[in-house]
């Protein structure tokens, strides 16, 4: 059954539309991911369809009685109260009434008589509007997200806020979730909780992230918002970009086709009289029409082209630490430190990732491996020709009430890049900024556009050695590709705190953890600390679905050994999977081509077998996985 339909919706910000005529339906229980630039328009969608936000143009049709609840990007600044007055917000009309009983509720021992009175009319007026079942409702919410209630909201870490909107989000038992990037300020373990509970989650979840674990394992179907136009695509993250990239070739093609028959036709009407004859009017009009089509083309933005500037090269040394111990000075006597007899060289070259639970101390370790603080006991001692450049993921080096022109360029017109001056206009269009976004107020920016701001300030000096706290958040899956791409490439040594486990397999190559109360150090990424990690120490910073002591032997005593049939099946499948790829890539070169839309009842049925195609791979492949598993048991 639909949720939603939107038809021929628009919403303009000037010209073009942000989004230009879409059409959506959301199917009950779908798991989609909407994905698209910074500044593409997502997060104004996801207002759209919550209804905070009313289309220009177009119509949208909801299923009688759907409640929409929606998980902001940003933490709102204005927020006050306890977590239950929060979650309780998202009652909507009895929410004043459950957050003054509560608050009643907890002061009957110390109040009067007057209290009582209060305390009974408000727990009338409850009554009568079925506020208790809803108040059973937050105390679930509260209990499922492990969130203390009676703490202020404002003490809160970042992680736990979220975990709080998320609950405000949840309480109203919305038919449709929207999340806007959920994994923001989240630490690895509650990310991997988030996982876990957005798996089981019974309604429908309509969410944005750049978190591409989350994405790969959580969504079924993949929207797409590019140049104001929405594209669905039935199918998993992998999938959609094989489509997507025979899509962009396809376009690309037609594109070039088009354009070679208008300049013909240019040609043509240039000659005068021959084009001015009567039988030709047909031909002029068409000449019209084209020239329209191509003025309304909205061409494909052209990709990051971010650089770092690398500067001379440091010591081979870039940092030892021996025996460093730290406590906080307003911790007290007798307080555990939060590191403790830590040591670790890094030399030039070396990536090193940081990991932990949010609080535990990573920005504080960064602090005493730069010289920023002084170890209570232990020495820090620093290589030689250091050039450093720091990412702050608060963004406390951007001025808000500066354009994004000052903020890079600090009154000047030009910035000096790899020795020669640059406009900053230009500079800035690297980081995907237009002239006129360029000159807008930092306070104006998104998310994304604020941290590409942040790297477009790092890359302006030179470094040789990087320090980013937390980068990833609010990039598109663009720029985040092309940084990934500069890390590993660059010559210099990077330390790097982050929660984005991908990022930190394809970027980092080894990994300090804090966990149990200790400061670790590892081989490679995060994939390999958990292989290395001793099962005897449960880590903070492990994620809730990873697997428990002892599970996986079980599993695989239980295993039985193969059997003539499998046997025989485990040595077709390689071959039955080749057949299947070919099918399936001829299929998608047929899909691209100029004429396959032509015969709408030929393209439907090529579109039915690919989705039978992928079904069966996809059957295929777990199949192959599990029968390898048990002959390497048997072995």
């Amino acid at each position: 059954m639909a949720l939603i339909n939107l038809k021929n919706v628009t919403v303009g910000f000037g010209s073009p539309p942000l989004i230009d005529s879409i059409d959506l339906q959301i199917e009950e229980g779908a798991r989609i991911c909407l994905v698209g630039r910074n500044g593409a328009g997502k997060s104004t969608l996801m207002k759209v369809l919550s209804g905070e936000l009313q289309p220009d143009g177009g119509e949208i049709t909801r299923a009688p009685g759907l409640k929409a609840s929606m998980l902001p990007q940003e933490v709102p600044a204005d927020l006050k109260g306890t977590v239950f007055d929060v979650i309780t917000e998202g009652l909507g009309e009895v929410s004043g009434l459950l957050a003054r009983y509560h608050q009643l509720a907890a002061s009957l021992g110390e109040g009067g008589k007057g209290v009582m009175a209060e305390f009974e009319k408000v727990q009338h007026e409850l009554d009568l509007k079925g506020g208790f079942h809803a108040g059973s409702r937050v105390d679930s919410v509260i209990s499922r997200l492990q969130l203390p209630a009676d703490a202020d909201f404002s003490s809160l870490s970042g992680g736990y806020k979220r975990r709080a909107l998320l609950g405000r989000a949840l309480v109203a038992s919305p038919g449709l979730l929207l999340l806007d990037e959920p994994t923001n300020h989240l630490d690895i373990a509650s990310i991997g909780w988030l996982e876990e509970f957005l798996l089981g989650y019974p309604g429908t979840l309509l969410f944005v992230t750049h978190d591409r674990m989350l994405l790969e394992k959580l969504a079924t179907h993949i929207i797409e918002l590019d140049r104001g136009k929405l594209t669905s695509w039935e199918c998993d993250w992998k999938t959609y970009l094989g489509r997507k990239e025979a899509l962009l070739a396809d376009e690309a093609r037609h594109n070039a086709l088009f354009d070679k028959r208008l300049s013909e036709e240019e040609v043509w009407i240039r000659r005068g009289v021959k084009a001015r004859r009567t039988r030709n009017e047909g031909r002029v009009r068409e000449l019209v029409k084209m020239r329209q089509e191509r003025a309304e083309r909205r061409e494909i933005a052209g990709g990051p082209r971010m650089k770092l500037q690398e500067g001379d090269s440091s010591g081979k040394l870039v940092i030892e630490a021996k025996g460093i111990v730290y406590s906080y000075p307003d911790a007290g006597p007798g307080a555990t430190p939060v590191i403790k007899n830590f040591s670790t060289t890094i030399a030039r070259g070396d990536k090193v990732g940081i990991m932990g639970p949010n609080g535990s101390g990573k920005t504080t370790l960064l602090k005493l491996l730069l010289g920023g603080l002084t170890p209570d006991a232990g020495s820090v001692r620093l290589g030689t020709r250091l050039e450093v450049s720091y990412f702050d993921q608060h963004r406390r080096v951007l001025d808000d009430s500066r354009t994004v022109q000052d903020n890079i360029g600090d009154g000047n017109d030009h910035v000096i890049i790899d020795g020669n001056a640059r406009h900053v206009i230009g500079y800035l269009q690297d980081f995907l900024f237009t002239p006129s976004r360029a000159r807008t107020p930092v306070s104006a920016l998104s998310g994304g556009e604020r941290n590409r701001l942040l790297l477009a300030k790092l890359f302006s000096k030179p470094s040789n050695v990087l320090v980013m706290d937390e980068p990833t958040n609010d990039l598109d899956g663009e720029t985040l590709d092309l940084l990934e791409e500069l890390l590993a490439n660059y010559s210099g040594t990077v330390l790097l705190v982050s929660h984005d486990r991908a990022f930190l397999n394809n970027v980092v190559t080894s990994t300090i953890v804090f966990e149990n109360g200790e400061v670790n150090e590892y081989v490679g990424g995060y994939d390999d600390w958990l292989r290395q990690r001793p099962h005897s120490q449960k880590s903070t910073t492990e994620p809730e679905l990873a697997k428990k002591p002892g599970r996986e032997s079980k599993k695989k005593a239980a295993r039985p050994k193969l059997s003539y049939n499998d046997k025989r099946e485990l040595a077709e499948l390689p071959g039955r999977i080749e057949v299947l790829e070919a099918e399936q890539h001829r299929l998608f070169e047929t899909m691209a081509g100029p004429d396959f839309y032509k015969d709408a009842e030929k393209a439907a049925a090529l579109k039915t077998r690919i989705g039978e195609i992928e079904r069966e791979l996809g059957t295929a492949y777990v199949r192959w996985e599990k029968l390898e598993a048990a002959e390497a048991v048997s072995e």
